[in-house]
């Protein structure tokens, strides 16, 4: 086999450049709404092919940004490409048009342009074009012709046919004979205006003068340049074999199934010889210029003729087969007749749809709008006809449909409006469903997940909270815990807690409890007061970390629960002389005779004050009794000649907590002939209704100005004594008043608290120590005062002492009494009773006192 006209890269490459100045710049054509363009095959890397920014209307400075892009199969070589700088088609890859399209007839490149923001798709198709690259070949580069010596004139003998993969004027298009005196060459065409040679014998042939005759066979293409391919042939002559096969007819066709399976018959071929014997046994077999590909798909039995399937077929990929067949006897000097068969494929629907994503936009948020784009989805079927269109549906119970734009382009946009709590990810079932008969589909599922926006608020578990926390409690220890949920993920349900601004009988509510910010957990500031505080509320707000961020409110009621830790307070009788209250009794009292009511009250609440009266101590336990409800003092029997005129009783008064607090009070009772005309200690008005209604800090001033008007009186009488004594003219000698001290009348506690001084009397340096004189009357109640005299001057020092209250007895052994000078320990600020328990309507009177 030769090739004319060289082969060369560098030839090709001027070829290729002729090819384009012969036919000019390629321009657009549209074809059926689309663009066209033609390229020549062949053309190297970077080649120009079109400009389709241009003609395609789109800005050139936006394509990158909008994603400019061919969409191709995955797997498909990729022969062109777009430059996002300017828009220009150009070959990406060498482009061999006989590869590419390996039937004959026009070689079409379908490619889809996608375009982003907003989405559009073009198609467009670019025709490759033959150029003469390949030369004419022949199956074998020198063959035999046996020619029978009694050939006539005329005979023609064909030839085996040169192929050429170009196609058009570049294909075969003559042949010719080198120059001798027998043969002669004539050039036929077929149907499918294929050429092929056949020999004609020009002058008769004498085996015994030449025994064989060699030619040169020449096929020529008519492309630019000129590529010719040769064979030589070798013509034997032979004796007589005067009879030929011959065929029913020159061209059969048959139809096929594709999806036939190998070993069925495609047909039966029948051809006859006139001759007997070897001469007349016909064989078969496919011409020397049958493509490798038929050989592989087809078999032919040499001896009966019969063409079988050998390979399987596929319509998508060549509709039509063409077969050509010799047949020859077995006789010396044997002519092979040909003939064609021609097989057309049936198609079935053997391919199933093919379902691609082109461009997918995912997450989608679940505010976005209805009509929103999610995806763009191609299928194709490889079928023709029914088999090939398809039909593209999705799932139910989703909110997206399918919207088709181009044949067999569909883009899935949402319905309806989304919510991400309530369906987080879609998993979206794309069918693709033939129209054959059986229709085949394919399912794709396409996850379409839904990303979240701050659209829930959060929501505590519950609408309020209320909490017990008992009185004396710990600060800084965790009271209760609130907890919200948000539907929302990531940063929108992150929540944060916090206490809203308020005020807690008039201080801020962060002095009183604060919060965990990621816990919720509550813990108190300082320690709870039942007494002081019983109950509050407070607002506590969570807030996600979205934007804008989201927040509830919930209130929280705070109960403070009650502790005994309040222990009786004792407020009738009041004691007159220390830690003794006094009281006279006629001796003629019968039984049942009201001495007088033990009053007192307990700050607690409930059961912690509900208190209880018993007689703890007594001269007789047989003359008194204590009502342990009412705490009133009666006689039990009359007084006896040998009854004591004194009696001693020690009561004590108990609450009901546990454990149980407690206050004693010491009676003395004296036993009269006759009662007189003054108030005892039981009596409901110890002090003037001016002295009840005054404020404890009048009377302090009051009982101050007493004293000191005293206290300086005191002072001249004794300063004027001394001198008297010490210098008869002159000034007398220094001296200090004895110590007396001065015990107020009773009077009643105060509720705002009494509050202890922090005084303290210092001699001056030089002088002597000061003494102290108990004075009875004046002063505050409950208090002991101290006056100092210096030796220089009558100014005196008013100085605060301990408290003279009554004595607080805790202890459970009835035995033991107050020692003289023990008191109770009286807190800075006495707490105010509890109203829940009352006491009986004759201990009000003292009660009322107590509060005032």
């Amino acid at each position: 086999m030769g090739a004319g006209g060289g082969s060369g890269r560098g030839q090709l490459f001027l070829r290729s450049i002729l090819f384009l100045l012969l036919a000019g710049t390629p321009a657009p054509r549209p074809a059926g709404g689309q663009l066209r363009y033609a390229v020549p095959e062949e053309l190297e890397h970077g080649a120009f092919v079109a400009n389709l920014g241009e003609d395609l209307g789109l800005d050139v400075s936006t394509l990158s940004a909008r994603r400019f892009r061919i969409v191709s199969r995955a797997g498909a070589r990729q022969h062109l490409e777009v430059n996002l700088e300017n828009g220009i088609l150009f070959v990406n890859e060498r482009i061999d048009r006989e590869e590419v399209c390996e039937a004959g007839g026009t070689c079409l490149l379908h490619l889809q342009l996608l375009v982003e923001s907003p989405l559009e798709l073009y198609r467009v198709e670019v025709e490759v074009l033959d150029i003469n690259d390949h030369a004419p070949t022949f199956p074998w580069q020198e063959y035999v012709l046996e020619v029978a010596e009694s050939a006539v004139l005329g005979a023609r003998f064909p030839l085996e046919s040169a192929q050429d993969p170009d196609v058009g004027t570049n294909s075969v298009h003559t042949y010719r004979l080198s120059p001798n005196s027998f043969f002669s060459l004539e050039v036929q065409t077929r149907s499918d205006a294929s050429k092929f040679a056949e020999l004609v014998l020009e002058r008769a042939l004498d085996r015994e003068q030449q025994r064989a005759h060699r030619v040169l066979l020449t096929a020529l293409d008519g492309g630019v340049p000129e590529r010719s391919g040769t064979a030589h042939i070798l013509v034997t002559v032979l004796d007589a074999n005067d009879n030929v096969p011959a065929f029913d007819q020159p061209s059969y066709g048959v139809s096929l199934p594709e999806d036939a399976p190998a070993g069925t018959l495609v047909i039966q071929l029948n051809a006859t010889d006139l001759d007997e014997g070897p001469n007349g046994e016909i064989e078969y077999s496919f011409s020397g210029h049958a493509p490798p590909r038929v050989r592989e798909l087809f078999h032919i039995e040499p001896r009966s003729g019969q063409v079988l399937l050998k390979g399987p077929l596929d319509y998508e990929r060549a509709s039509l087969h063409e077969l050509y067949v010799q047949a020859k006897d077995r006789g010396p000097s044997a002519v092979a007749v040909h003939c064609r068969v021609l097989v057309h494929l049936l198609d079935v629907n053997d391919n199933a749809p093919e379902v691609s994503l082109t461009s997918v936009s995912t997450p989608v948020l679940e505010d976005a709008p209805p009509g929103t784009v999610i995806a763009v989805i191609s299928v194709l079927d490889r079928d023709s006809g029914d088999n090939g269109r398809v039909s593209c549906e999705v799932g139910p119970d989703v909110p997206f449909e399918l919207r088709s734009s181009f044949r067999n382009y569909y883009t899935l946009v949402t319905t309806q409006a989304l919510d991400r709590e309530v369906v987080s990810e879609y998993n979206v079932s794309i069918t693709a469903r033939d129209m054959g008969s059986p229709a085949l589909l394919t399912r794709s599922t396409l996850t379409v997940p839904v990303s979240d926006v701050n659209d829930n608020p959060p929501r505590f578990l519950q609408p309020s909270y209320s909490v017990y926390v008992m009185e004396n409690n710990a600060p800084g220890a965790s009271i209760c815990s609130v907890s919200a949920l948000d539907p929302d993920c990531q940063q929108n349900a992150y929540l944060s807690y916090s206490i809203a601004d308020g005020h807690i009988h008039g201080m801020p509510v962060g002095t009183y409890v604060s919060i965990n910010s990621d816990s919720g957990h509550m813990y108190a500031l300082r320690s709870l007061d039942y007494e002081q505080i019983r109950s509050f509320q407070i607002q506590v707000q969570a807030q996600d970390a979205g934007f804008p961020p989201l927040s509830a409110n919930v209130t929280v009621h705070i109960f403070v629960l009650d502790q005994n830790d309040n222990a009786p307070v004792i407020v009738s009788p009041m004691p007159r002389n220390g830690s003794v209250a006094t009281e006279l009794v006629p001796r003629s009292a019968g039984p049942g005779y009201l001495v007088g009511t033990v009053s007192a009250v307990d700050a607690d609440a409930g059961l912690n004050s509900r208190l209880s009266y018993q007689l703890l101590q007594a001269t007789d336990f047989t003359l008194f009794s204590v009502a342990p409800d009412t705490g009133e003092l009666r006689t039990l029997r009359s007084f006896l000649e040998q009854d004591a005129t004194r009696q001693r009783l020690v009561v004590q008064v108990r609450d009901g907590g546990q454990p149980a607090l407690s206050a004693t009070l010491s009676l003395l009772l004296s036993v009269v002939e006759t009662m007189p005309q003054t108030l005892s200690d039981f009596s409901e008005f110890s002090l003037p209704p001016e002295a009840s209604s005054s404020s404890p800090v009048t009377l302090y001033l009051l009982v101050s100005l007493g004293s000191i008007s005293f206290t300086f009186l005191l002072a001249i009488l004794i300063l004027t004594a001394i001198r008297c004594r010490g210098e008869r003219h002159s000034h007398q000698g220094d001296g200090c008043s004895p110590p007396r001290c001065h015990c107020c009348p009773r009077s009643r506690p105060s509720s705002d608290g009494l509050k202890t001084s922090n005084l303290t009397g210092q001699p001056p340096a030089g002088t002597m120590a000061a003494t102290c004189l108990d004075v009875p009357g004046g002063g505050p109640p409950g208090y002991c005062y101290k006056v100092c005299l210096g030796p220089e001057s009558a100014q005196s020092d008013f100085m605060f002492l301990k408290p003279c209250s009554p004595p607080r007895n805790n202890e459970k052994d009835p035995g033991k009494q107050s020692r003289p000078g023990q008191h109770l320990q009286v807190s800075k600020q006495i707490k105010q009773p509890n109203m829940d328990w009352l006491p009986p309507s004759m201990q009000r009177p003292a009660l009322k006192r107590y509060q005032t």
